[in-house]
């Protein structure tokens, strides 16, 4: 797991009151103890643990990318496991209906003679939603998801349903390259926070799980919170102090990656269609608060900006042909924007 290790990073700042620098710390505290819950059962993958942390608590859906076999359905559920939510698991399928996940209004025998339709609630209305292998079905069953990630709530036969809070989708995907799969739409896609990039573990990594899994049963999982104390965490998160500098290199950095805008290196120009909106800007904010609170900062810091920017913009950078041909992915493309902002700076 990660450290803050800057001497100016355990500082207390002035503008935090004491009671939310308490809290910090309190949320730090919690965090190690849920990575250290998960380490029970998940070799590794720490960096994947503390992004899914980061958007847990930043209010934000997760998108988990990786070849299957890799432990993502396994990291999800247990990660639910590790708290008081309710959850709920959708494997998509290409024959999978908008209906099978908000919902649908059924048809109830009432008794003397009278029947009236009564909504059943799809398994969507949960805290943690797991959209396993979410690009195995078509676009028009990802648009049932897209009010649910955003507004969190859903639409079914002209009414409105409200979820509960706190509501997340962490989603798996499989690479578009591989057969029975879709690509997801640019719209759905921005609504993740992150891009999860999963890999494959190491040799010793890979010795443990072999250990591990082909012997007795997992263990089970304690709970660390409660939807009440994430509910609180997440609200921490939005208060902790951001300095001008960092605003201005999250703008920058975004700005940079729009081939159109002046602000674009002439590097990249060729190698980039389109490049990420204002929603990347937001999410490289909140994702660096979050990141700095779990680590036990008080205020954000350019590393924390810097560890987040990698899955924010991953996703939201569309790479043209030519950088294709080249071999140049969007995740080259947003690790060299911020190592030459850097060295501006």
């Amino acid at each position: 797991m990660s450290e803050n290790t800057s001497t100016d990073a355990v500082a207390p700042s002035a503008a935090l009151p004491a009671d939310d620098v308490a809290a910090i710390d309190e949320l730090r505290a919690a965090y190690q103890r849920l990575a250290e819950e998960l380490g029970k059962v998940i070799v590794g993958q720490q960096q994947v643990i503390e992004q899914l942390c980061i958007c847990l608590f930043a209010r934000g859906h997760a998108l988990l990318m990786g070849v299957p076999g890799l432990a993502k359905t396994l990291l999800i559920s247990r990660l639910a496991e590790t708290m008081s939510l309710n959850f709920s698991r959708i494997q998509f399928t290409p024959d999978l209906m908008p209906m099978d996940i908000t919902g649908t209004d059924i048809l109830q025998d009432q008794g003397a003679g009278k029947r009236s339709f009564e909504f059943a609630k799809g398994p969507v209305f949960a805290n943690i939603v797991l959209a396993d292998e979410i690009n195995r079905a078509p676009a028009k069953t990802q648009a049932a998801m897209l009010e649910a990630m955003q507004e969190h709530r859903v639409t079914v036969a002209g009414r409105t349903y409200t979820l509960d809070s706190p509501f997340f989708v962490l989603a798996t995907q499989n690479p578009i390259e591989q057969e029975g799969t879709y690509p997801l739409p640019e719209a759905q896609l921005d609504r993740f926070m992150f891009m999860i990039g999963v890999d494959y573990p190491s040799r010793d990594e890979e010795i443990a799980i072999a250990r591990t899994t082909t012997g007795a049963a997992l263990p089970a999982l304690s709970h660390i919170l409660n939807g009440e104390k994430v509910l609180a965490f997440q609200a921490l998160v939005r208060r902790v102090p951001v300095p001008d500098h960092i605003y201005a290199f999250a703008v920058d950095l975004v700005r940079r990656t729009r081939p159109n805008s002046t602000d674009a290196p002439a590097w990249l120009k060729p190698l980039v269609g389109w490049g990420a909106g204002p929603r990347a800007v937001q999410y490289l904010i909140l994702g660096a608060k979050a990141r700095a609170a779990l680590l036990g900062s008080y205020m954000v810091r350019l590393e924390d900006i810097a560890a987040v920017a990698e899955p924010v913009l991953r996703h939201r950078v569309m790479t043209t042909f030519t950088a294709e041909s080249e071999g140049v992915t969007s995740l080259e493309v947003a690790k060299r924007l911020v190592d030459e902002l850097r060295k501006e700076g």
